[in-house]
């Protein structure tokens, strides 16, 4: 009994000598540490991951500092870079077998083809010389890797393959990632006038400003019906929100910024938040995982933002082939060769595929319609020298004025952006980054032949896009739409006329302007705003229907008093939604289009919609207003007939969440198991809101699946910088084991935030483990 009364006051003594000097350490000291010894590193630095999963790098140098942004992306997201690289690069096919072929084969022709000399001379200075550092960062971690096995992510040990490592010329030959837009628009605009006319295409996307285009001369507009099945294998789109606050309309008395990109939902998200700070520049906000610095944020000097701006870039050429040959096409008055680069794909398990790839002179070719002795191939800004996608944001590192901004925003190529801007001082600005194609004959909304009548002749300068600084409103917001100003020439620029609906633009701006002053709280409710423009306009419509069918009846009377928020367990957002989605549109184009004319897009633009319903007179006709009464109620009727059918009888317990939700699914997801899908997958997720109202929820009309909106939000508070807040959904990390994984789905779905922390002091206050990279050659503090 003694003895282990004394054995137990041992244990007593030393836990209570722990206790105490473990209560005389710093609270940095008592931090989890790893330390990393790593080969090319300067000095040695320091990553303090705070509690929402943001990394805080420390370097002594700019070298380190981008050396230890690769380092870390890599090991909190190596298989989402390295997924994305060989996704751009063409490489699937190597590790996920024959299925990824076509998209290799696909990818490929969108590479950067130009001299790598003349792409980063494009650049602002000094980019090479980050990216390398950063690219021998990822490759430093995958060395790190080989060495401890053990901590290779998931899915390389699912699929038995090791990661790949970068060279610096990967990160700007990849052009795949850039949003498109225009070039489908052409195809789908050509498919309207074969089988209809042009009239007939203005109901299905409305032209802005007010622009009446013809038919290219010599083209002939029916195409085939796959011509960009090659293209979309490659490409993607996206929009966003993002407005600036100037200090006199600002709660704080200081600038405010706000942005939440809209992009293709995707786990891990498509963006990552990161600190870097030297003794040279101190930066944080979100950018692209596979690219150095961030393209939203701030630097302590300035802050800066981005949504889609419709420049188009973009043309597709129609050749005649030589009949004798079909690999040569007509240009310039004779025949001449289609340039063939024949490229190696590996297969794995399977014999190598030699890959014939066909460029013109103005781009790859994606399809050869032999019988008809045609061919097709795109023309895109973005495939030439600087355009590599975001990737001119780099030059944000050391802008400290407005200046310094515009110098950044000329190097900006793609994808086309609203650039916003504001700086300690108070001043706000916005500018378009950029190049837009000088067009002298044309206006680029057809196809056009390729035979040397329609070529490109330059660029339009920087100082001839539009631009504004200090606007005496106080704020300048922006949401994708038609923003050219009211006296800009456009007649003659034809910078573009295929827009975003406006609605969440109108939304953004008119509760802006409702408020003398704007406070960071206002901003973040803003982001997450869930009110519909469409909706409170039909509303007007059906205040004063009434009817004698039942089902009619019930829909009235449960919309006739709504506030028009879709809110996620609102009975009449659901009933408005897929009354919208599913019903309206189709009644409308049927209801004023031949069923021929009708049949040849899906759904028409919302606002011509809108507009013709609440002005009848010139589109439906004799008795207009009767057609136009008949059309909502027939159309609604039926809506609250399928909603019965997806949700029951009881309209009291209908919710707008019980349709439309978010779904997170791994790239990967296809090919694992229940068990592992259930891990790397995220949701489903109850949503609130639509594609027209500020929080973004696009969604697919045949299963209510949320495709796109804001996964990354951030508000800067401009001079206070730990006043800033952001998300990113579903969490930082893209390993499935970490906390940062999924940690912040609950603050994204309840429209909440976390502190953008700045300063070294707040930083460790909230620091939840630290990172030291020691250089091999220096393993002492």
């Amino acid at each position: 009994m003694k003895n282990q009364v004394k054995i137990l006051s041992l244990i007593l003594f030393v836990f209570l000598l722990f206790i105490s000097t473990y209560l005389l350490l710093s609270p940095n000291e008592k931090i989890p540490t790893q330390v990393i010894l790593v080969a090319g590193l300067q000095q040695p630095v320091e990553i303090l991951m705070d509690n929402f999963g943001v990394p805080h790098i420390y370097a002594a140098n700019e070298h380190d500092v981008f050396f230890a942004q690769g380092f870390n992306i890599a090991r909190d997201r190596l298989f989402q870079i390295d997924f994305a690289r060989r996704r751009g690069l063409g490489q699937l096919s190597e590790i996920f077998g024959q299925s990824y072929l076509a998209q290799d084969k696909a990818t490929r022709l969108f590479l950067y083809r130009g001299e790598m000399q003349q792409e980063w001379e494009s650049y602002p200075e000094n980019a090479k010389n980050m990216t390398t550092q950063f690219v021998s960062g990822i490759n430093a971690y995958i060395d790190f890797l080989a060495e401890h096995p053990s901590q290779l992510p998931f899915e390389f040990k699912k699929f038995n393959y090791p990661p790949t490592k970068w060279t610096v010329d990967d990160v700007v030959r990849i052009r795949s990632h850039v949003l498109t837009h225009n070039l489908i628009e052409e195809v789908n605009r050509a498919h309207v006038t074969c089988k209809a006319n042009l009239e007939t295409d203005s109901i299905r996307l409305q032209l802005q400003p007010a622009w009446k285009t013809q038919i290219p001369e010599g083209l002939d507009p029916c195409l085939p019906e796959n011509v960009l099945e090659i293209f979309f294998l490659a490409t993607s789109s996206g929009g966003s929100n993002a407005w600036v606050i100037a200090p006199e309309k600002s709660t704080t008395g200081r600038a405010v910024l706000a942005s939440d990109p809209h992009r293709a939902y995707s786990v891990p998200s498509l963006r990552y938040i990161a600190h870097l700070h030297t003794p040279t520049f101190n930066m944080i906000g979100a950018g692209e995982p596979g690219l150095p610095a961030v393209s939203i944020g701030h630097n302590g000097h300035i802050a800066f933002a981005l949504t889609y701006f419709s420049i188009d870039q973009e043309d597709l050429y129609v050749y005649e082939l030589n009949p004798q040959n079909l690999r040569e096409y007509f240009y310039n008055g004779q025949w001449q060769p289609f340039e063939k680069i024949e490229e190696t794909i590996l297969i794995r398990d399977e014999n190598p595929n030699t890959a014939d790839l066909f460029f013109s002179e103005h781009g790859p070719v994606i399809y050869f319609d032999d019988k008809n002795h045609r061919a097709y191939a795109v023309r895109a800004a973005w495939l030439l020298p600087g355009m590599a996608p975001y990737f001119a944001s780099i030059g944000y590192v050391h802008a400290k004025n407005f200046s310094d901004f515009k110098n950044t925003a000329q190097h900006w190529g793609a994808p086309p952006e609203n650039l916003l801007y504001a700086d300690v001082d108070g001043n706000i600005g916005w500018v378009i980054g950029g190049k837009a194609p000088i067009r002298p004959n044309w206006d680029g909304l057809l196809p056009v032949p390729g035979d040397g009548r329609y070529e490109w002749a330059g660029f339009w300068s920087f100082e001839e896009l539009p631009s504004l600084y200090n606007p005496t409103e106080g704020f300048f917001a922006s949401a994708n739409e038609m923003n050219m100003p009211a006296d800009y020439p456009y007649q003659k620029y034809k910078l573009g006329f295929e827009w975003i609906d406006p609605f969440r633009y109108q939304r953004i701006h008119s509760v802006l302007q409702s408020l003398s002053k704007v406070s960071i709280e206002d901003s973040m409710k803003l982001q997450n705003d869930i009110y519909s423009i469409p909706a409170k306009r039909l509303l007007a419509l059906l205040q004063p229907l009434t009817s004698t069918d039942v089902n009619q009846q019930q829909a009235l009377a449960l919309l006739k008093n709504w506030d028009g928020y879709l809110h996620v367990d609102s009975a009449e957002a659901a009933l408005h939604e897929v009354w919208f989605s599913r019903h309206l549109g189709f009644g409308f184009k049927k209801a004023i289009l031949s069923e021929a004319a009708a049949d040849t897009f899906s759904k028409p633009d919302i606002n011509v919609m809108l507009n013709a319903l609440e002005n009848p007179d010139a589109w439906f006709g004799a008795s207009a207003r009767e057609k136009r009464d008949h059309l909502l109620l027939q159309s609604l009727g039926d809506a609250y007939q399928e909603l019965i059918q997806l949700l029951g009888q009881n309209p009291s317990q209908w919710q707008w969440g019980q349709l439309l939700h978010n779904q997170l699914e791994h790239p990967l997801s296809s090919a694992l198991n229940t068990d592992e899908r259930e891990t790397l997958n995220i949701g489903p997720l109850p949503k609130g809101g639509s594609a027209y109202t500020p929080n973004m929820a696009a969604y697919r009309s045949h299963d209510f699946r949320q495709m796109y909106g804001a996964s990354v939000r951030i508000i800067v508070d401009v001079g206070d910088w730990n006043n800033s807040r952001a998300i990113n959904f579903p969490g930082q990390s893209g390993d499935p084991e970490s906390d940062h994984y999924r940690d912040l789905v609950p603050l994204w779905q309840n429209g909440e935030y976390f502190p953008l922390l700045y300063t070294r002091e707040a930083v460790e206050a909230e620091t939840k483990m630290k990172i030291e990279l020691m250089p091999i050659n220096n393993t002492s503090k």
